[in-house]
């Protein structure tokens, strides 16, 4: 492989992994192949990609029989989930670092991360998630159910209930999230692993969505604790003996800035809840193809904007007694209303009495309504359906990361149970009372989706001694099994009839034509020559 010969490391693969048998055992090479290059996966990730299929294909063993509608299928994923000391394998990290939506979906893959994540990594997500679930609903309860209660004034009971979901949120969140973000920008700067924004050096880890907007969130409740009116108001407070009071003349000034802050936390909040998307890999695609649908929205807003620009100059320079474009933001204003049906019915019979200014009107609803808005349709149709085929992939991706991320906090206790639960040690049964080899987990699926006729297994008969020479493989079936054989010598068989068939039509024609002539020996030609046809049949 490091040499390019591609073709060899395809044929060593395949070998390898083939499934053969005499009469006293099975031969297996998928642990010879990992234990001898236990990174395997990753240097055929790094430099043939095209062959990390062909090897996880070699893990999967079908049976061609088939059961009430199932069928049974070997997955041999050992040494894809457990590395020589026990821990959890970089297999998934080394998958996920190509970036390919169609390998992270191969049958093997998906099985491991299912299995690691049902079993392992999902309460461990839940549980880290539980914190951010508890907060958001602690400032959901302080901001936005308890500010509006009672339509007069607060009680005091409700007042300490404001009070201490906020300082709940002011001393336990907001100070974990300032000294997580403090510890990881001190440990990127110090290691000059920063990237440039506008020539300004920016700590690495931003780049990740979510980090950049746990970033912002913090910095908005910093400023809502500057501006929350309870501190500011508590001298107030006590003169008036209303405990928690936060609506006081003096600081009034102070209130408006806060909700503008607190509306942005709120927003950030539920921004952040889209990682729970990976729960569920429908979810989490739908939530995909939305992000990747921004960009046709943005150029289609753009286009908008660019009209809505146009026609609202033009209309300002027309001369005209229409309130409504008197000047660029009210053309603009007034457009923009109209394109979203929000303009008032009466208002359009105004125009009639400037015809230029009806004109340059239609042809703006043309333009934006009609053709825009159609535009934006078939945008993303065509969008969508380049981005469907490979959207679980992108979601399986997301999953696979999140479990790589997951797993070094799992306990090495709990992982131990879970890898002694799989039975990884067990001989997994081929067929019914047929033991084969160990390392996988069996699994049963329908009978139409992988559709086998193939004996899976290279079987040799005769005497097993040591002694003696491996039987030599028959190459000619190219591994077709005793059915195919018999099938493909009955074609050859037909194809020869049928042509002596058609050889002894033409002899007879010939025949006929010579006893035409009227001379015997013609016919007697012609009649040897049609028994001599009729033997050969016969024979054959």
């Amino acid at each position: 492989m490091e040499a390019g010969n591609l073709e060899a490391a395809t044929a060593i693969l395949r070998d390898l992994l083939t499934f053969r048998a005499d009469r006293d055992r099975y031969y297996y090479g998928m642990d010879e192949l990992f234990k001898r290059h236990p990174d395997i996966i990753k240097m055929l990730c790094d430099q043939a990609p095209d062959l990390v299929p062909k090897l996880l294909d070699g893990l999967i063993w079908r049976s061609r029989n088939t059961e009430g509608g199932m069928r049974r299928v070997n997955y041999y994923m050992k040494h894809l989930l457990v590395d020589e000391e026990g821990a959890f394998n970089k297999t998934l990290s080394w998958i996920t670092s190509t970036r390919d939506p169609k390998l992270v979906c191969h049958p093997v893959i998906v099985l491991v991360a299912d299995t690691v994540w049902t079993r392992v990594a999902y309460m461990s997500f839940m549980y880290g998630k539980s914190w951010f679930l508890f907060t958001l609903l602690v400032f959901i309860t302080s901001q936005s159910i308890l500010e509006h209660v009672n339509e007069g004034e607060d009680s005091e009971a409700q007042r300490v209930a404001i009070f201490a979901c906020r300082a709940f949120i002011y001393v336990f969140t907001m100070p974990q999230m300032v000294f997580h973000h403090a510890r990881q920008t001190a440990l990127f700067y110090g290691k000059g692993d920063t990237i440039k924004i506008a020539r300004v050096p920016i700590p690495r880890y931003l780049r990740q969505w979510q980090d950049a907007a746990n970033l912002f969130l913090s910095v908005c409740l910093i400023v809502m604790l500057y501006l929350e009116p309870i501190l500011h108001c508590w001298p107030q407070a006590n003169q008036n003996d209303m405990l928690f009071y936060e609506r006081c003349e003096e600081k009034e000034d102070l209130r408006y800035p806060y909700t503008v802050f607190t509306m942005l936390a709120m927003f950030i909040y539920y921004v952040l809840l889209i990682d729970l998307t990976v729960v569920s890999t429908r979810i989490s695609a739908y939530s995909l193809v939305c992000v990747r649908m921004l960009s046709e929205v943005a150029l289609f807003v753009v286009g908008l904007f660019v009209s809505i620009l146009t026609w609202s100059c033009a209309g300002s320079v027309l001369k005209q007694d229409n309130e409504d474009f008197a000047g660029i933001h009210k053309g603009a204003y007034t457009l923009l209303r109209m394109f979203m049906g929000m303009y008032d019915a009466k208002r359009y019979e105004v125009l009639h009495e400037d015809p230029i200014a009806e004109l340059m009107v239609f042809l703006f609803c043309i333009v934006t309504v009609i053709f825009f808005l159609n535009m934006l349709v078939a945008q993303l149709s065509c969008a969508y359906s380049a981005v469907y085929e490979d959207m679980v992939g992108y979601a399986r991706l997301e999953r696979a990361d999140t479990i790589v991320d997951l797993m070094n906090t799992v306990q090495k206790k709990r992982w131990a149970t879970f890898v002694e639960s799989l039975r990884l040690k067990k001989r997994l049964e081929f067929n019914q009372g047929d033991i084969g080899v160990a390392g996988g987990v069996q699994m049963r699926e329908a009978a139409n989706i992988n559709p086998t006729t193939i004996d899976m297994i290279r079987r040799f008969g005769g005497s097993t001694s040591p002694e003696i020479q491996w039987p030599e493989e028959d190459t000619d079936g190219d591994g077709d099994d005793g059915f195919e054989k018999i099938e493909k010598l009955l074609q050859r068989t037909l194809q020869r009839v049928t042509k002596i068939a058609g050889h002894s039509r033409k002899r007879g024609a010939a025949g006929g034509t010579g006893t035409g002539t009227g001379t015997g020996t013609g016919t007697g030609s012609g009649q040897q020559s049609g028994s001599q046809s009729v033997s050969d049949d016969n024979e054959e």
